[in-house]
Parts: structure tokens; C-alpha cells; sequence
């Protein structure tokens, strides 16, 4: 039984490549282009798997690039669980403009999930049974904003803890359900709040009102390059982020909550978990496309991760 079952509603095939300066009208010639496994839930496992946990995928996969997905998660040797669907899953790509060292994110639009599909994605992830759950990503068109609730409702039902990273309704939606940790950033966060978190001391009451409002037992909120937070009904920890010089921040947040949901489910301390978490969201940025953390990176700048009681 995997220790770990995601669930990821609108995965991708992420390509990214590089180019000497980006212009209007102009070709751009490119470098030579990776292709990884994509979308929220499918990265966690990744991560979860690296740090020597056992995760199982679940997603909805259709089309040539359905099963070009199917292939690039087999190859990093991650059990999954693939639903087929009609349509075809998309492509996202990342080009980093070589000359000024910003990177450029461009997300198309999932296939649209007719009800039969998007129930047996739901049946397939309860299905495998799990002690720890996450959902990670947004929901493609066709699938309900309580889609994250209902997975919720029967997640607490069967005993199982769900991790929560998605935003807007469908983030209302899982909260009024109640889950067991939720991981917005800080935009995010306001979104949900209706108001703009400027202070510290803002941050916290937003993230513990979530909290004592039996929305999530846990709240760890990414803050980018101001590091993160993470509360609890009792204790709130701070800690800053790393000075890593970045390669690409893709897939840095699901690299922070596979680090700290392993690191739970290891029976780590929450202030050790959350250790953890900040040193994979740190080493991701230091790989190329989404080659999210590796587990090495991470053992290294642990040591360097400093957290402290707010």
C-alpha cells in the first residue's frame, strides 16, 4: 500500500527551453527543450518518492502527449494510476530569456472532463487506499469547484489525511469540507481572504482563522523569496528562504509540500517537517525545467534552514 496517492485533474507534458533574448515579431531561436511529467500532484509524488517515500499518481491522461506523460512518469519509476479521458491532455512550456535571466511561464488550457471522467478520477484516488492524500493542481474544464471538496468529505470519512494545494472557488469549496494541511502563497491567500495581507502580523491571523475555523489543521503558507510560514492552532513558525541562485522556480511548491508531507508522514516534528520543506522548495530552484528537488540538494541545505517561533 503507497504511503502517498495524489491526485492531479489537469496535468501536462512541461517543455522548456532557453533563448538568447525574448522580442516581439522576431523568430526566436531556441535551445534544445526538456520535457517533464507535469501538474501539482503528479510533482509531489515525485518529490515524495525521491526522499525514499512510496507514492502512487493518480490522473487523467488522453491523446499522444496523454501517453507521452504516461511515459515520462514511468521512466522516473513512479506508480501510477492513469484514467482515460477523450480529450488531450495539454502542454505547458517555460523559455527563459538567456540574456536576462527571467523565465516566462506559458499555461494552456486543459481538456474539457465529461462527468464520467472526473468521477472515476475521484474513484481511482480513493480507491487505492492511503494514509495521506494530496490534491494538487487546477481543475480542467468540466470538473466542479467542489470537485477538492468531495474528495475531502470522503478522504475524512475513510481516515485519510488530504493535502491541499489549488486556489480560488475551488480552495473555498475543500475549506468549508475541512482538510488536514492546505499550502495557498500568499496571493492566494488574499484571494480567499478578500484583502490584501501586508504585514506579518496579518499573514498569521489570515492562516489561523483558516485554522480555528476547522478549514485545515495545519496552513503553510509560501511566501517566495520571504520564505514561509507555517501555523497551526497553537504555534506558528517562520523561516526565511535560502540565497539560492535560481535555474527555474517551477515546481518549487509542490517540491516544499512533497518535502513536508513526507517528512510528516515519516513522524517528523512539525518544525522539523517544515525544515524540510523550506530546503526542497529551495533546491528545486536550483534545477532546470521541472526537474523539481532532488534529494541530495536537499539533504545539503538542510543544515542552512533556519526556523524560528513567531
Amino acid at each position: 500500500m503507497p504511503q502517498l496517492v495524489t491526485i492531479t485533474m489537469n496535468p501536462a507534458v512541461d517543455i522548456s527551453t532557453t533563448t538568447p533574448r525574448i522580442e516581439p515579431v522576431r523568430k526566436l531561436r531556441c535551445g534544445p527543450a526538456r520535457r517533464d511529467p507535469g501538474g501539482g500532484g503528479i510533482n509531489v509524488a515525485r518529490v515524495f518518492r525521491r526522499l525514499g517515500g512510496e507514492a502512487l499518481a493518480v490522473f487523467p491522461a488522453g491523446g499522444p502527449i496523454g501517453a507521452m506523460l504516461e511515459r515520462l512518469v514511468a521512466a522516473e519509476h513512479l506508480p501510477s494510476v492513469s484514467v482515460p479521458i477523450a480529450g488531450d491532455t495539454r502542454e505547458d512550456f517555460t523559455v527563459v530569456d538567456a540574456g536576462s535571466g527571467e523565465e516566462f511561464r506559458f499555461v494552456l488550457p486543459g481538456p474539457k472532463l465529461a462527468p464520467e471522467e472526473w468521477q472515476e478520477c475521484l474513484r481511482a484516488t480513493l480507491r487505492n487506499e492511503s494514509e495521506f492524500l494530496v490534491a494538487s493542481g487546477g481543475l480542467p474544464p468540466g470538473v466542479p469547484d467542489d470537485f477538492h471538496a468531495q474528495l475531502a468529505r470522503r478522504a475524512k470519512a475513510d481516515g485519510a489525511r488530504l493535502a491541499l494545494d489549488c486556489s480560488g472557488p475551488a480552495l473555498k469549496a475543500a475549506l468549508e469540507a475541512g482538510v488536514w494541511l492546505v499550502k495557498p502563497n500568499l496571493r492566494e491567500l488574499e484571494d480567499y481572504a478578500s484583502r490584501v495581507l501586508e504585514t506579518q502580523a496579518h499573514q498569521i491571523a489570515a492562516a489561523r482563522a483558516i485554522v480555528l475555523g476547522g478549514g485545515a489543521e495545519i496552513v503553510a503558507l509560501t511566501l517566495g523569496d520571504h520564505g514561509a510560514l507555517l501555523v497551526t492552532a497553537r504555534h506558528c513558525w517562520r523561516a526565511s528562504a535560502l540565497p539560492i541562485r535560481r535555474v527555474s522556480s517551477v515546481g518549487a511548491g509542490d517540491s516544499f509540500l512533497g518535502a513536508l508531507v513526507w517528512a510528516l508522514a515519516y513522524g517528523k516534528s512539525m518544525e522539523e517537517a517544515f525544515r524540510w520543506a523550506i530546503a526542497a522548495g529551495s533546491a528545486a530552484l536550483l534545477s532546470p525545467g521541472t526537474e523539481l528537488a532532488h534529494a541530495a540538494d536537499v539533504k545539503r541545505l538542510l543544515p542552512l534552514v533556519k526556523v524560528e517561533a513567531v
